[in-house]
């Protein structure tokens, strides 16, 4: 198998190792099949031992045609039963023959909870692997990123125990919490603003605002900014539209605001801060002036780029992040999620609607599983739940894949996921040698989505099922209902449309309706009450009642736009502008919710048992 890149020593051998990183790129893809199948026979060799192996028949087969005829096609909730074992603590081989080291909760949800994907130490190697390759790449396109340091605002999340002992954690926030992250190797393209201490501070408010003082103190370096969401990035220049003041009056006198109390993190960035009454100047001259448009290229002149996620969901966020940048290119370097690391950007200037990514045939053995749509309105996907032996014929490998299909991503990891269905909708748009290159198209099933949160459309109806039964008691009933993702202003925030069928709506109190917007809350899964509690990335659910005859009007527009009556299905969420226009032009009251849902870290049973 090619040889990975060895992580950089100093400066002077940057083009050294660039090459070697590009010249692996080239060897894998050129020899994709060959690396795919050689992957697979190692996954399968090490892990021939293991209870789910050896119970679905493999025994000890490593060859890519057995393993397609014998092993299931599977989703998290078949392999659930396993994986609570594991975090219950039992430690025999269930799935991977390496012990797992940890949990890593995934942003996608199951019975409310976030799902638990296993993972084993040699993963992080893997994953640094993936970082490794993403600057050299860059640096083909733009020069001098050596030259200068990344304000890249990244954060921790709260993690939990399951009753077994393991951690329960985000991705990100395992990887920042690890070696190779805190005591990764001197580097120029690692050379962030923001001290590790900063980045690992779990209180959201001192991180931030430190990391932005430290990006603010060193805005002449920076070449390049970024954070891993859209949102999130979006989340820190209103933080700074919010705390300039503050952050100016630390810059002229070199002292730390009071409200920072983490010790670390005071000592980190007091080693930053000096006073600097002309820097302070001219922040507050660039803050003050009226106007945001470009304040990102005003405040840090030799930026060349934003680094975020903008595929997806985050796609929402464009018109923000050009506003705040004066347009400068929009770049989505990776592709990535708690399951497994997949693949890379190999042309990040594109336009972001262009984004393509290159799976790495190292980082897991992929297929492909060939998905049709639906319903072109809502833009949903087929889902059977379980596969039957035709359609698992169905399944293609990487190099095998076609132009312009759309496939659902299906990986066997070195972590005991065999099979497993990711849920990602990808669209084949070319190839790098023989490899293909992907679109992201869609999570499946995902109808609303702020920050990280996904809610699927089942989700959402029981949630609006279990408020809409607070208006029994005033002899009203919902008619129809559908929703919409606000982030006109940050944060943003859930936004369902009502039609009630009531016989007087002034008898029914405003408290009512509020409380249905709490219900709706309480009902949604863990990663939306986290992004309302702990993160508050997710602003308060609001409801908005429209006339009599509204849904009428929206599937008059539907048919005015090539939609069939036969096939009409009210849409559960809605994007297009002028759908969304005609709703809120129907808006005859609209309701918040007065409180944040509950949440705590980990899942609801172990709170229980502990």
């Amino acid at each position: 198998m090619p040889e990975a890149p060895k992580a950089l020593s100093d400066g002077g051998i940057v083009v050294e190792n660039n090459n070697k990183a590009l010249k692996f790129i080239e060897d894998v893809t050129v020899n994709a099949d060959d690396v795919q199948r050689r992957v697979l026979s190692e996954i399968l060799s090490r892990s021939a031992d293991t209870e789910y192996l050896r119970r679905n028949g493999l025994n000890g087969c490593t060859d890519r045609e057995t393993f397609k005829k014998v092993m299931p096609v599977v989703t998290y909730d078949d392999l659930k039963p396993d994986i609570e074992r594991i975090a219950n603590g039992d430690t025999s081989p269930i799935l991977c023959s390496h012990p797992i080291s940890e949990f890593l909760t995934s942003s996608g949800t199951s019975a409310g909870e976030r799902k638990l994907m296993p993972t084993i130490d040699e993963e992080l190697e893997r994953r640094s692997l993936l970082y490794s390759l993403l600057m050299p790449v860059m640096s083909q396109f733009v020069p001098g990123l050596d030259k200068g340091k990344g304000m890249y605002f990244l954060f921790v999340k709260s993690e939990a125990k399951t009753p077994g002992g393991l951690v329960a954690r985000p991705v990100l926030t395992s990887y920042y919490k690890s070696s190779y992250f805190k005591n990764r190797p001197n580097d120029p393209y690692t050379n962030y603003t923001s001290p590790n201490e900063t980045i690992l501070c779990l209180d959201s408010y001192q991180s931030m605002y430190s990391q932005l003082l430290c990006g603010l103190c060193q805005n002449e370096q920076v070449v390049r900014v970024g954070a891993v969401f859209a949102s999130g990035f979006i989340r820190a220049i209103q933080f700074l539209e919010k705390h300039w003041c503050l952050l100016c009056k630390d810059i002229r006198t070199g002292t730390i605001d009071s409200n920072i109390t983490d010790p670390s993190v005071r000592e980190a960035v007091s080693k930053i801060l000096k006073p600097n009454p002309k820097l302070a100047d001219f922040v507050e001259t660039e803050c003050s002036n009226g106007s945001w448009k470009g304040i990102i290229t005003r405040l840090w002149p030799n930026t060349k780029y934003i680094d975020v996620i903008v595929t997806g969901t985050m796609s929402q966020y464009i018109p923000a992040l050009d506003y705040y940048s004066n347009s400068l290119p929009l770049v989505c370097t990776m592709y990535a999620s708690s399951e497994c690391y997949f693949g890379i950007n190999l042309d990040p200037l594109c336009r972001p609607s262009e984004v393509s990514y290159t799976l790495i045939p190292t980082m897991a053995y992929f297929e492909f599983l060939p998905v049709t749509r639906k319903n072109e309105l809502t833009g949903s996907i087929s889902d059977p739940t379980s596969l039957n032996d035709e359609e698992k014929q169905q399944l293609v490998d990487l190099v095998d894949v076609e132009l312009g299909q759309e496939y659902e991503l299906v990986v066997t990891t070195n972590a005991g996921l065999y099979r497993y269905r990711v849920g990602d909708i990808l669209r084949v748009s070319g190839f790098k040698n023989n490899a293909p290159q992907f679109n992201f198209v869609c999570r499946k099933n995902v109808v609303l989505s702020i920050d990280s949160d996904k809610t699927d459309e089942v989700e959402l109806q029981n949630a609006v099922k279990n408020a809409a039964s607070r208006l029994v008691q005033f002899e009203a009933s919902l008619v129809e209902y559908t929703s919409y993702a606000d982030t006109s202003a940050t944060p943003g925030h859930y936004v369902l449309y009502w039609e009630l069928s009531v016989k007087d709506a002034t008898l029914i109190p405003p408290s009512v309706f509020e409380n249905c917007c709490f219900v709706v809350e309480e009902s949604l899964n863990s990663v939306y009450r986290q992004g309302r509690v702990w993160d508050k990335s997710i602003g308060p659910l609001e409801i908005r009642v429209v006339e009599n005859g509204t849904f009428d009007m929206l599937m008059d527009f539907a048919l005015t736009q090539g939609a069939s009556i036969n096939q009409y299905k009210t849409p559960r969420c809605v994007k297009y502008a002028p759908i969304i226009e005609l709703l809120n032009s129907r808006v005859v009251s609209s309701y918040f919710s007065p409180k944040c849902p509950r949440w705590s870290p980990g899942h609801k049973q172990w709170c229980t048992q502990n």
